[in-house]
Order: C-alpha cells, then sequence, then structure tokens
C-alpha cells in the first residue's frame, strides 16, 4: 500500500539536511516531484523515498518540472516553473497575479533573505530575487551588491516598492529609544535578523557608520528569522528594540520609529529563454490591478514601482 504521509518543503530540507533553497532546486528541476495546497509546496513520501534511491544510484541532480496546484504530473510538467525569493507579502501578490495572467510559467516561493536570494541566483537556484540592501557608503540600495555578485551576467533590475525601515519598541517607547546610537546603550537590548537577511545588513551598516561594534549591542546575536518574530519579541518584553519594517509594528500592536526609507527592487537575469515571461513581470509590476493591491498595504511608497533601474548587458 503506498505511504500517504507528505512533507512541506521545510520538512524536506530538515530530512535531506539541505537547505529551503536547494529543496526548491530540486522541485523547479523536477528531481522532487511536488504539488501545492493552497500557498504550500508539498512532496508525497514515496517521491521522497524515489529520489533517495535514484541519488544513491547516480549522485547526478535530474531536470525535470514539479507538479503543483491540482493538476496531473503530465499536464503539470507543460509548464515552466519560476522560483520568486523574498519575505515581502508583495511577492505573494506578484506570485497570484502570475498564474492569473498564464499557465506556461508556474511560481514557487522561497521565503529567504536578500543576500541569501542573490547569492541563490549566481548559483542558479533563483529566477526572480527581491532585494533590500543599504550599501552605508554610497546610500544607495541594492545595485552596489547586484553589480558586485552577478559580474559577467546579463540581468534587469525593476523597483518593486519603497518602504518605511526602522526601529520596533514596546508601546509608549518606555526605554525612549529614538535612534540608531540608543542600540548601543547598556540598558537597550535588541533582538536580531538572520544573517543574510536585508534588515540584518540595514543594521550593521549602521552600527558601522555609527561606530558601534556589535559586540557592544546586547542581544545582537540573538535572531528572529522574520519581522513578525522580531516585532513579538518587542511587544513579549524579551527585547527592547528590534529593526523592521512598519507593517509589522501595526500587525502585533508595537510601537514603530521611522529611521530610514529602504527600496525593494527585483532582480532578474535576462537570456533569450528568460524574456518572456520577464517582459510577463514588468507588465504585472506596471498594472494597476498590481499596484492597487499593494495600496492597500501599510506603509507601501509606490511612486517608483515598475521603473527600471538598471539594465545590464555582459
Amino acid at each position: 500500500m503506498p505511504d500517504v504521509t507528505s512533507y512541506t518543503t521545510e520538512e524536506i530540507a530538515k530530512l535531506l539536511r539541505v537547505s529551503k533553497l536547494t529543496v526548491y532546486d530540486l522541485i523547479k528541476k523536477g528531481e522532487l516531484p511536488a504539488y501545492r495546497v493552497g500557498r504550500q509546496m508539498r512532496v508525497d513520501a514515496d517521491d521522497l523515498e524515489r529520489y533517495k534511491l535514484r541519488a544513491k544510484g547516480s549522485n547526478n541532480r535530474l531536470t525535470n518540472v514539479a507538479p503543483s496546484g491540482g493538476q496531473s504530473l503530465a499536464s503539470a510538467t507543460d509548464a515552466s516553473s519560476l522560483v520568486i525569493t523574498g519575505q515581502d507579502v508583495s511577492l505573494d501578490i506578484l506570485s497570484k497575479h502570475i498564474e492569473k495572467r498564464t499557465k506556461d510559467f508556474r511560481p514557487l516561493r522561497s521565503h529567504v533573505g536578500s543576500m541569501d536570494s542573490l547569492i541563490a541566483m549566481y548559483q542558479g537556484r533563483a529566477d526572480i530575487v527581491s532585494a533590500h540592501l543599504l550599501d552605508g557608503d554610497t546610500g544607495e540600495y541594492n545595485l552596489p551588491y547586484i553589480r558586485k555578485l552577478l559580474v559577467g551576467f546579463p540581468y534587469i533590475v525593476i523597483n518593486l516598492l519603497t518602504r518605511t525601515a526602522g526601529l520596533y519598541v514596546k508601546k509608549g517607547n518606555p526605554k525612549h529609544i529614538a535612534s540608531w546610537a540608543d542600540l548601543s546603550r547598556s540598558d537597550v537590548r535588541i533582538v536580531n535578523r538572520e544573517k543574510g537577511s536585508g534588515a540584518r545588513v540595514l543594521l550593521d551598516e549602521q552600527l558601522r557608520l555609527h561606530g558601534i561594534s556589535p559586540g557592544n549591542v546586547r542581544g545582537y546575536l540573538d535572531e528572529e528569522s522574520n519581522h513578525l518574530g522580531v516585532a513579538g519579541k518587542v511587544m513579549t518584553g524579551e527585547a527592547d528594540a528590534g529593526v523592521g519594517i512598519e507593517k509589522a509594528a501595526f500587525i502585533v500592536g508595537a510601537d514603530f520609529i521611522p529611521l530610514t526609507k529602504e527600496r525593494c527592487d527585483l532582480v532578474m537575469l535576462k537570456s533569450a529563454e528568460n524574456m518572456a515571461w520577464i517582459e510577463l513581470v514588468q507588465s504585472i509590476v506596471a498594472s494597476p490591478s498590481f499596484q492597487e493591491e499593494l495600496r492597500s498595504i501599510q506603509g507601501y511608497d509606490l511612486s517608483l514601482t515598475g521603473k527600471v533601474l538598471l539594465d545590464h548587458h555582459s
């Protein structure tokens, strides 16, 4: 009798002792058959066992297309999967619009940080990358990192949105925290984001610019993997402050100290086979329907949304 157990991508990553991006890569290239339940991708236990047996026998990675949605394996393989990396809810909205507009491409979401996303793109494991990485020396977002990491690749960078970033504090701001410099106070404890996230890069750059050693910031090594986790720890009193975006403060009921505007951009590698879906993504991001959905979310500035910031030819 077949095993009816199924696993999420997170569970598969733990079982195989690999990253979630590697699991998405296996799904995207068809090594690991998968299907969608709501917004979640799942893999049946029998398919996982077959993959492990093939891997033991060949030590090679397979390269087919993963099914999703309730389609059969045969029909799903007609669609090309697009791995979209990043954690902002706008990317979930983008995925939904792609699914509405075409059956030729199937979006797969990977919730990883900006730096890890760009590295995954360099390694061929991501198709549409979102980034919000501050370069403290220039004050520029994303482009300095993209130019360094994607050397030799043709790519296009378009703006997704701009949002307010700053510090979460408890209601009423009892510690009277007002600036980055306050994070070095002995009476302030923070909760940090994980390495590779845009919020972590923002904090590290601000500490560097203010001449503050991370070792002098209480709680610097305490990490959460998303904005809500950081804001939640501040609200429960486990930390006095944390870096994040305005929307999460509104959701959990924390106060928010706005300190900067960060630009979130989409990065896509240009090639002849990619141009069809790149044009689709550009069309969606510039569309009134997509932007109308984003306007309903607190803290988004759409004044640059859809603008081509860099069209690089290798």
